[in-house]
C-alpha cells in the first residue's frame, strides 16, 4: 500500500496520432521505472500486434512510474471515438488527466470528444503541447484553440486555470516554456506538473470496502482479471467479499490474486488501500460495471453508463464455394462462441442471434470498432462473411433519429469546391471554417453517419491524397431521408468459377477499375472490379486466348495491365451495398454478391420491385 498523499492517478488523453504512446514510453524510461540494461520495445503500451501495425491505441492500458517518493499511475486511453467506452469508464479511476496536442495539428474532433469526458467527471487537466520541435509548430495558437474548446465544453473557471507543459514525446525533452530552444533534456518540467498540481486520492481506508470493476483482462492461468479502483478500505488477497452485479444483485466470491502495477509489469501485492489502482483475479463470472464490497456491508457505486452502439452488420458462417479453404474456424458454433467471448471484455459491443443459427447481429460504436475485431478474428484463423454496415435508428421521443457525426477536415483550398459539393449531397451541414493563410483550409461538418459510410477513399480522390479528415459522434438527430450516402458506381460480377487470366482481364480492363490480378481464383458471382457506370455487369475474365497459327503483327508481350485496386478489410466493408457481402479469410478479402447466380439474383430483384410498387 502506498501513502494516500503521494499517489497521482491520472489518464493521458489525446486525438489519435498525436504522440501520447510516446509521451508515455519516455517517462517509463525516464523515470528509472526499467533497469539500465532493459530491452523496451518502442510505443511500449501499445501491446497487441494491430495497435503496433496501425499506431493506434485501442485498448485502455496501465502503468506505474515511482518518481522521487511518488507513484504515479497512468492510464492510457484510446483516442479514437469508436472506444469512447473505455474512455468513459476510465474517469472514473482518475483524479486529473493529461489532454496531449499535437503543436501543430491544434485540436481535433477526437480532443474534443475525450476532453468532454474528463470534464463532466471534473478532473483536473494539465496539457502537454507536444511535438514542439515540429518545424511547422504553432504552439501559440495550438494553445489558444485549447482554452477555446475548454470554454465550449463548459470548463469551470478551475478547470480553465490548467497548467501547460511544452514536450517533445519523440525527443523525450520538456518545459515550461513555448520556445521549442529552451527545451530541457528531461521529462522533470511534465513529472513536476504533474506531481504538484493533480490531487492525491482523498478516499478513506478506514470505512468499508468499495472497488469498482472498470476494465477487464483475461488470462488463461488466472481467467478473468477485473481492473479498477479502491475506491474505499483495503483489500487483501484471500479476502471473502460480496460481488453487486448492474442489476444489484449480490453474490459471495473470494479474491485469490491481488496486483499491482509497476511499469508495464503486474506484480502481485497482498494488499491494496484507497485510491490504489489494482488488477485482482479469481472471481469467475466478474463483469464490468460490478461492485466489489464488504459483505457485511455491500454498498454499490453508480452503475457506468456505456455508449449505445451506433452501427451494426450481420456476421454469417461463410457459404461461398471456396468455404473452408483457408480458415481454421468455419462453422456457426465456433463464431457464436467467439463472439459472446468478446462481450466479456468489450461492453460496448452488443451480439444479437437470430433466426438462422448461422448469421448474428453485432452491434459497434463504429466501422473502426468492428473492423478491428473482425481483423482480430481473421488472425486467429476465422472464416466469415460480413454484411454492410448499418447505422442504428432510433425512436427518440417519437421522432425518427439517427447518429450524426461531427467531422474535421483538412484540405488544400483548390479541392475545397469539390469535396463541399461531395458532401451536401451526403446532407453535410457546415459549422465552422479556418483558413490558415498557408494555401490550407480546416473546415468542420455535421453529417449523418450514413453519408461517411465509403467516404473516404472517395475523399483521399478528390483531394489527390492531400486532404485529412477525422470524424467523431456527436449525437443522434432526426432522420435526414434516404438516398444518404451509399456506393453510386455498379461493379464487375465474375460469370464463372475458374482463374482469371491476363487475356480476360485485358478483354474487360476499359469497363472499369479491376479488384483481382491474373491467376486469382474466382466463383461466379464474386465482385471482380467496379463498373465504370452505375449498373452491374457480369463480366467473364478467365477466359482464355483462343491460339491460331497466325502471327499476330501486335505482340502480346507489349501490352500493359492497368494496376488493380486492391482493398484493406475497412475500406472492404466500406464499399459494401445492400446486396453483397465481404468473404473474411485468414489469406483472403472478397467481395461478392449475396446471391451468386445470375438469374437467380435477377428473379430476386424482379420480385423485389414487385413489392415496392405494391406498397
Amino acid at each position: 500500500m502506498h501513502a494516500r498523499d503521494k499517489i497521482r492517478n491520472i489518464a493521458i488523453i489525446a486525438h489519435v496520432d498525436h504522440g501520447k504512446t510516446t509521451l508515455v514510453d519516455k517517462l517509463l524510461q525516464q523515470s528509472g521505472t526499467f533497469r539500465e540494461n532493459e530491452a523496451v520495445q518502442e510505443r511500449a503500451m501499445d501491446s497487441n500486434d494491430l495497435e503496433r501495425e496501425r499506431g493506434i491505441t485501442i485498448l485502455a492500458k496501465n502503468t506505474a512510474i515511482q518518481y522521487k517518493d511518488y507513484f504515479i499511475n497512468i492510464v492510457d486511453t484510446p483516442g479514437h471515438a469508436d472506444f469512447g467506452g473505455e474512455v468513459e469508464r476510465i474517469m472514473k479511476m482518475v483524479d486529473g488527466v493529461l489532454l496531449v496536442v499535437d503543436a501543430f495539428e491544434g485540436t481535433m474532433p477526437q480532443t474534443k470528444f475525450v476532453l468532454r469526458k474528463a470534464l463532466e467527471a471534473n478532473l483536473t487537466p494539465i496539457v502537454v503541447v507536444n511535438k514542439i520541435d515540429r518545424p511547422n509548430a504553432r504552439p501559440a495558437e495550438v494553445l489558444d484553440e485549447v482554452i477555446d474548446l475548454f470554454i465550449e465544453l463548459g470548463a469551470t473557471d478551475e478547470q480553465l486555470d490548467f497548467k501547460v507543459v511544452y514536450a517533445s514525446g519523440l525527443m523525450g525533452t520538456s518545459s515550461l516554456e513555448q520556445d521549442a530552444s529552451k527545451q530541457e533534456p528531461t521529462m522533470e518540467a511534465l513529472y513536476e506538473t504533474i506531481v504538484e498540481h493533480i490531487p492525491h486520492p482523498t478516499e478513506s481506508t478506514e470505512e468499508s470496502l468499495q472497488f469498482l470493476v472498470t476494465l477487464m483482462d483475461y488470462n488463461e492461468y488466472l481467467g478473468r482479471i477485473g481492473i479498477g479502483r479502491v475506491n474505499r478500505g483495503i483489500i487483501k488477497a484471500g479476502q471473502s467479499v460480496a460481488v453487486i452485479n448492474r442489476e444489484g444483485v449480490t453474490k459471495q466470491a473470494r479474491i485469490e490474486k491481488l496486483f499491482g502495477f509497476q511499469g508495464l509489469k503486474r506484480i502481485e501485492i497482498e494488499q491494496a488501500g484507497a485510491g490504489d489502482i489494482i488488477a485482482i483475479a479469481g472471481i469467475k463470472e466478474i463483469n464490468i460495471g460490478e461492485t466489489i464490497a464488504d459483505p457485511q456491508n455491500p454498498e454499490a457505486l453508480p452503475v457506468l453508463k456505456i455508449d449505445e452502439p451506433t452501427l451494426q452488420m450481420t456476421f454469417l458462417v461463410n457459404n461461398s464455394p471456396f468455404a473452408g479453404r483457408e480458415g481454421k474456424w468455419v462453422t456457426s458454433r465456433k463464431l457464436r462462441e467467439r463472439l459472446f467471448k468478446e462481450l466479456e471484455t468489450d461492453v460496448a459491443l452488443r451480439v444479437e442471434e437470430t433466426d438462422s443459427p448461422d448469421a448474428f447481429i453485432v452491434s459497434g460504436r463504429g466501422e473502426l470498432h468492428l473492423g478491428i475485431l473482425l481483423e482480430n478474428m481473421r488472425r486467429e484463423g476465422f472464416e466469415l462473411q460480413v454484411s454492410k454496415p448499418e447505422v442504428i435508428i432510433k425512436d427518440i421521443d417519437g421522432v425518427k433519429s439517427e447518429p450524426i457525426e461531427r467531422l474535421l477536415i483538412d484540405l488544400p483550398e483548390e479541392s475545397m469546391g469539390a469535396v463541399m459539393e461531395s458532401l451536401g449531397t451526403r446532407k453535410a451541414e457546415m459549422v465552422n471554417m479556418i483558413n490558415h493563410g498557408n494555401g490550407n483550409v480546416r473546415i468542420e461538418f455535421l453529417i449523418p453517419a450514413r453519408g461517411l459510410i465509403g467516404y473516404r477513399t472517395y475523399f483521399l480522390t478528390l483531394t489527390k491524397g492531400y486532404g485529412q479528415m477525422n470524424s467523431a459522434f456527436d449525437s443522434y438527430g432526426p432522420y435526414q431521408g434516404s438516398g444518404v450516402g451509399g456506393r453510386h458506381e455498379g461493379v464487375l460480377v465474375a460469370s464463372e468459377n475458374g482463374t482469371a487470366t491476363t487475356y480476360g482481364i485485358l478483354s474487360v480492363e476499359d469497363r472499369g477499375i479491376l479488384f483481382v490480378t491474373p491467376g486469382t481464383e474466382v466463383y461466379e458471382g464474386m465482385i471482380v472490379g467496379e463498373h465504370n457506370r452505375d449498373n452491374d455487369i457480369i463480366v467473364n475474365i478467365c477466359k482464355e486466348k483462343a491460339l491460331t497459327n497466325i502471327r499476330s503483327a501486335s505482340k502480346d508481350d507489349t501490352v500493359r495491365m492497368k494496376t488493380p485496386r486492391i482493398y484493406t478489410l475497412e475500406a472492404a466493408l466500406e464499399y459494401l451495398n445492400d446486396d453483397e457481402y465481404c468473404e473474411i479469410t485468414p489469406k483472403s478479402i472478397r467481395l461478392r454478391k449475396k446471391i451468386l447466380n445470375k438469374s437467380e439474383r435477377e428473379r430476386a430483384e424482379k420480385n423485389r420491385r414487385m413489392a415496392e410498387s405494391n406498397v
